[in-house]
């Protein structure tokens, strides 16, 4: 067979497999986030073989992938368990959120055409839709989606790789956070302020709403977090 361009061109592989460890990792992840597993709880592997229909090597990769993401913690004769959030470690979040995702937002905007704000935009509508049925894990799908385009826009993409390295951990936050009254509410009209300031191309006034809408969440998680370790 000749080897043309269109026959090497069909070797690509468009789309990459999704692995039984990538499946059961994504499902732990998510169960850990909405809190059907709860901070402090124990993680039996046993257990979690039966509950995900899995192998005992699946799930030690997969514990061992979400400890690395914070979202497990090891401690000593009792294995595994689903790490619990502090108010200290909370507070470095929000502050690595405020510097980063701040002046993402403002290059973002200096730059911004009509092809970046029409992605923007499209992921704000998934926003309000998900925000109009509460569903948290659409909520944070559609939200992870407008930062990415942000930080993918503004050229940040080392800044990205750390913010995506927190993601199970701002995530839970921000579960945390949507669990109060109105949140789901304030949270999507905050980034909307975030959005009309790109969509301006005005990079101060993007830069300003970013940080009152991470202050705004970081102040309400402050409040819970006091709550929990009553």
């Amino acid at each position: 067979m000749a080897k043309t361009a269109e026959n090497l061109a069909a070797l690509r592989i468009e789309t990459q497999p999704v692995t039984l460890r990538e499946i059961a990792l994504d499902r732990m992840r998510r169960a850990i986030i909405s809190g059907l597993f709860e901070p402090g709880e124990r993680l039996v592997e046993r257990t979690l073989c039966d509950q995900l229909g899995v192998s005992r090597s699946v799930i030690r990769e997969v514990i061992r992938h979400l400890e690395a993401e914070g979202l497990v913690e090891m401690l000593a004769k009792q294995g595994p368990i689903v790490a619990k959030l502090s108010w200290d470690d909370a507070r470095q979040i929000y502050e690595i959120r405020a510097a980063l995702e701040s002046t993402a937002v403002a290059d973002c905007a200096r730059v911004a055409d009509d092809g970046i704000k029409a992605k923007l935009r499209k992921s704000l509508d998934e926003l309000d839709r998900t925000s109009r049925q509460n569903s948290p894990p659409g909520i944070l799908d559609a939200t992870t989606e407008f930062y990415a385009s942000i930080f993918e826009a503004s050229g940040h993409n080392i800044a990205w790789d750390i913010v995506s390295r927190l993601n199970g951990r701002i995530s839970r936050l921000r579960v945390m956070t949507l669990s109060t009254a109105n949140r789901t509410t304030s949270g999507p009209a905050q980034i909307r302020k975030i959005f009309a300031a790109i969509e301006q191309n005005a990079p101060e006034a993007a830069a300003e709403a970013c940080r009152a809408h991470v202050a705004a969440a970081a102040e309400i998680a402050q409040a819970l977090l006091a709550e929990t370790k009553k």
